[in-house]
């Protein structure tokens, strides 16, 4: 159990669209959230962007409930474009 809280494991995952058209990429924790936040997200200047970051970073250390970093980090698909598949 140990290592879900380390991840931030959410109930259920997100798959979205990458910057390649067709290719889809699912994410499944707070952790995984983070490294696409900070590495590939297609803008970082926006409100929802800033705070997703910050949810994820705090469901990581446990401070806050990994699906509110999930929440945070579908608001943030929504505002950047990023299709998300239901």
């Amino acid at each position: 159990m140990k290592d879900s809280m380390h991840w931030a494991f959410w109930d259920k995952p997100v798959t979205i669209e990458t910057a390649t058209p067709g290719q889809y990429r699912i994410v499944s924790s707070a952790a995984e959230a983070a490294l696409l936040l900070l590495g590939e997200w297609p803008i970082d200047e926006s409100e929802a962007f800033v705070t997703a970051k910050s949810m994820c970073l705090l469901a990581l250390e446990g401070t806050t409930p990994p699906e509110k970093a999930r929440e945070a980090f579908l608001a943030a698909a929504t505002e950047a474009g990023v299709f998300v598949r239901a």
